[in-house]
């Protein structure tokens, strides 16, 4: 604050200013009028010493948080002319300071300026790269939309759609070193628990009308495939995909990445990646978990060597005959809760409703079969052959492992309950007589009937459609069971715990696709499709990465709760003078708060004090 009259003037008006930068915009404007200098005569002998003095003590209201100003208000005023096209909102975004606060822990700044020494680019990588992963996670639009978006955030970077197309360029080319860095500067935000490694597989569909088309690479004169390749889709939608393999950590934080084609096996992917994950990793041990799907011979026998084991989902009815007779044999059961001796036959047929079996009722049974046999547990192998193509082939070695099977009485009931509902949406469409429209799958009720042929000799065949009730009765069987293999020699107790965690790669699939928009992909390049996804994965890493702080702090926030609050943060410029909140408190901005120690739960700002955060950001 300080004193401001017009020295040509004989009887000038003292006016107390205030100076701030708005932006990119120093300014000052009058906030206080002291009065005219033959006015102040009147009460004191030096007008200009009782100007000063009155600044002088706005300074130090100012300093604690309290200052009073005056606002005249023109309800005739307009707003000012912009010159654009189209009018657009005042408002400015902060709630990104949050996610910020936490980026500048990955020391990115370093890696792109480590990564650009020497080359003449005119961009500023970190900040486009910053932009792009907050409108990832608050607003999920595609690279054109997020440069008219630019101006709703407070600090209002400066940069074009070229600079962006051109940066995804210059990140795809330091691919491996990029997820690195991640994996080694987001262990000091958070220690990593890398005992245990889950790894999955998803798929991406892009709407184009035909597959990329095979390319020859410069630099070694191979033959490759475009990265949008028609393959299987659990979606069912005839789109090329893009295949994405994710490998996390115990407590849910991705730890690496890799794209494949959507042609390719995804149990090609396992190993490979598995590969790189231990050179992050300094060759730790470490236990590998994923579903069946990514559990074959060629994976398990490859985590049974360096130390390393593996828990994997197995199905039951892969199994051998006769380890389907020790599975449905009803001996050996015990509670998983005390090991005490228990039957399938109790556990199915106990009164659920009362009280005193209501521990029973969310407890399981359990058993332990040896199962060194990798050909009784129907596993494949890939083999390559000679001509590069690779095929399955049913594995004949010996693995030593074990498989535990669990029963629940309460997954026995949700199954039944799904099948019967099932079973009625099967019965309705035989009353249709025309079920060859539906389409049949693993999980479709048409897999519940059956196609009969009756005809008499010389006689055109009537075919007819019947309920299936072997078919039902067969799945019937399975219900409640459930299987997982490994060759660890730890309680069954302790590993189900581990394999129960599986959810939550699942859980970061969904946030990828659902919350963060990874798909519809504008882009046909490889490079810039690698790129989207690099920026989808660092969205998803931070996302993670707070979270878990959040938890760990004993306040928990849901993803949407949280994309809601940091999306809500808006403040708007009120005369040149100060920064208002247009949202309200809540928990997850509580928690936010606590975690990061930053003042945004305030209903006024001084725009001196967010500068201030955000240099301290970008130090």
């Amino acid at each position: 604050m300080k004193v401001y009259f017009d020295k040509r003037l004989s009887d000038p008006t003292y006016y107390i200013q205030h100076g701030f930068r708005n932006g990119k915009k120093v300014t000052s404007k009058n906030i206080k009028k002291v009065g005219k200098h033959s006015e102040l005569l009147k009460i004191t002998d030096n007008p200009l010493a009782y100007a000063k003095e009155m600044a002088e003590r706005m300074n130090e209201e100012y300093r604690v948080g309290k200052v009073k100003h005056s606002i005249t208000t023109d309800y005739n005023e307009r707003v000012k002319r912009s010159g654009n096209a189209y009018s657009s909102s005042t408002w400015v975004n902060i709630g990104y300071f949050f996610l910020q606060n936490l980026m500048k822990d990955l020391r990115l700044k370093e890696f792109f300026k480590e990564k650009s020494a020497g080359r003449k680019i005119t961009f500023d990588c970190y900040t486009i790269h910053r932009f792009l992963t907050y409108v990832r996670i608050m607003d999920p639009l595609s690279k054109f939309a997020t440069v008219k978006t630019l101006g709703t955030y407070y600090e209002n970077p400066d940069f074009d759609y070229q600079h962006i197309l051109r940066f995804m360029d210059f990140l795809e080319e330091h691919y491996d070193d990029y997820l690195a860095w991640l994996y080694k500067q987001s262990n000091t935000i958070v220690k990593r628990d890398t005992s245990i490694l889950y790894y999955d597989c998803t798929n991406f569909y892009f709407e184009c009308e035909q597959a990329d088309e095979e390319f020859i690479d410069e630099v070694t004169g191979e033959v490759l495939k475009g990265l949008r390749q028609y393959g299987f889709s659990k979606e069912h939608r005839p789109n090329p995909i893009v295949e994405m393999g994710l490998f996390m950590d115990s407590d849910g934080i991705p730890i690496t990445m890799c794209l494949h084609p959507g042609n390719t096996n995804e149990q090609l992917t396992a190993i490979p990646l598995e590969q790189e994950v231990s050179k992050m990793l300094d060759h730790a041990k470490f236990i590998y978990c994923a579903d069946a799907g990514l559990g074959s011979y060629n994976i398990r026998k490859f985590n049974s060597m360096g130390g390393r084991a593996f828990i994997v989902t197995q199905s039951l009815k892969k199994l051998s005959d006769d380890l389907k007779k020790a599975v449905f044999n009803d001996y050996d059961y015990k509670l998983l809760s005390d090991d005490s001796a228990v039957t399938i036959e109790k556990m199915k047929t106990f009164d659920r409703y009362d009280p005193d079996n209501l521990a029973l009722y969310k407890d399981k049974a359990y058993k332990i079969i040896e199962a060194d046999k990798a050909l009784d547990l129907g596993l494949y192998e890939e083999v390559t052959l000679n001509n590069g193509r690779t095929v399955k082939r049913k594995a004949t070695g010996l693995l030593k492992q074990k498989i535990i099977i669990t029963f629940s009485r309460k997954m026995m009931e949700y199954q039944r309950a799904v099948r019967s509902r099932q079973v009625e949406r099967a019965k309705n469409l035989l009353s249709l007589k025309d079920p060859e429209e539906i389409k049949k799958g693993p999980n479709d009720v048409k897999r519940f009937m059956k196609r009969v042929a009756k005809t008499k000799s010389g006689e055109k065949a009537v075919v007819e459609y019947i309920l299936d009730e072997e078919k039902i009765a067969n799945e019937e069987k399975y219900d409640g069971y459930y299987a997982v293999a490994t060759n660890l020699e730890d309680s069954a107790k302790e590993i189900l715990a581990v394999s129960s965690k599986r959810y939550q790669i699942e859980d970061c699939f969904r946030i990828m696709k659902t919350n963060f928009d990874g798909r519809p992909v504008n882009h046909h390049l490889p490079e810039r499709i690698k790129a989207h996804f690099l920026i989808c994965y660092t969205a998803l890493l931070i996302y993670r990465l707070l979270e878990v702080k959040l938890d760990k702090q004993g306040t928990h926030v849901t993803t949407e709760n949280l994309i809601t609050t940091l999306k809500n943060m808006n403040v708007v410029n009120v005369h040149d003078v100060e920064y208002m909140a247009l949202y309200d408190g809540s928990a997850a901005l509580d928690a936010l708060a606590q975690l990061t120690m930053l003042p945004l739960d305030r209903l006024h700002y001084k725009p001196k004090e967010l500068n201030g955060i955000i240099k301290k950001f970008l130090k």
